[in-house]
């Protein structure tokens, strides 16, 4: 017997309940299972015998008429590799050693011949044909103290009869914008009046400085002013 009072308890699916009861839900129809068919799936005797009567009616090559192609590398001739075991020792003695180096196909070579003289007499001087007898190193000093020392140093040459000499100035490098010092010994060579005392002048080699460095080749007489007038008459 029901009673009139409401429940305190709440049953929102107890109609539903009852539907299915009267009436089930269909189900879904099972997923189809996917078999595979027989003939899809790979036959190597159905391959070979496809191939086979594709090849039907072709003669093999026979391997007495084959030609194969052989490619031979052959190695480099024994000059070539002569001349690379050369061209890397001189590499290396350059590198380590500076032989080989050449100054006078740099910018910084200089090279020049005193009044009347052949400039043979500049290159048989770079080439060192001429032996040097003393040296002098301007290195740090101010272009005044180094005109002083310099100077000194040739007027000593000349009086002791020495013709080769060398002046040491260094390449200026850390000058802003051109060597000074190396700037000046030229000037005070051909310009000074020591200039009539030149044989010849030009950048030393590599062993002596290259181009921080200056031969100069120095006469027994200087250059006198009759000399020039015959000279020119």
């Amino acid at each position: 017997m029901k009673s009139d009072k409401p429940s305190l308890t709440h049953n929102p699916f107890e109609d539903i309940k009852d539907l299915l009861k009267k009436k089930p839900l269909p189900l879904s129809p099972p997923k189809e299972t996917k078999v595979l068919d027989r003939q899809s799936e790979p036959n190597p005797d159905s391959d070979e015998k496809l191939f086979s009567k594709a090849m039907e009616g072709v003669t093999p090559i026979s391997r007495d008429n084959r030609v194969e192609r052989i490619v031979h590398i052959d190695p480099p001739p024994e000059s070539r590799v002569k001349e690379d075991a050369e061209a890397l020792a001189q590499l290396e003695s350059l590198v380590r050693y500076g032989t080989g180096f050449d100054v006078s196909n740099t910018p910084e070579y200089v090279e020049g011949t005193g009044y009347n003289v052949h400039p043979e007499f500049a290159k048989r001087l770079h080439r060192g044909d001429y032996s040097i007898q003393a040296h002098v190193d301007l290195h740090g000093l101010t272009a005044e103290d180094a005109r002083e020392v310099f100077e000194k140093f040739i007027k000593g040459a000349i009086t002791t009869g020495k013709r080769g000499v060398l002046i040491i100035h260094g390449r200026g490098l850390s000058s802003p914008s051109e060597p000074v010092l190396k700037k000046k010994v030229i000037e005070w060579l051909t310009r000074g009046p020591w200039r009539k005392w030149v044989v010849a002048y030009s950048s030393a080699r590599f062993v002596d400085g290259g181009a921080g460095a200056t031969y100069v080749l120095l006469r027994q007489r200087p250059v006198s002013k009759r000399l020039k007038k015959n000279k020119k008459s």
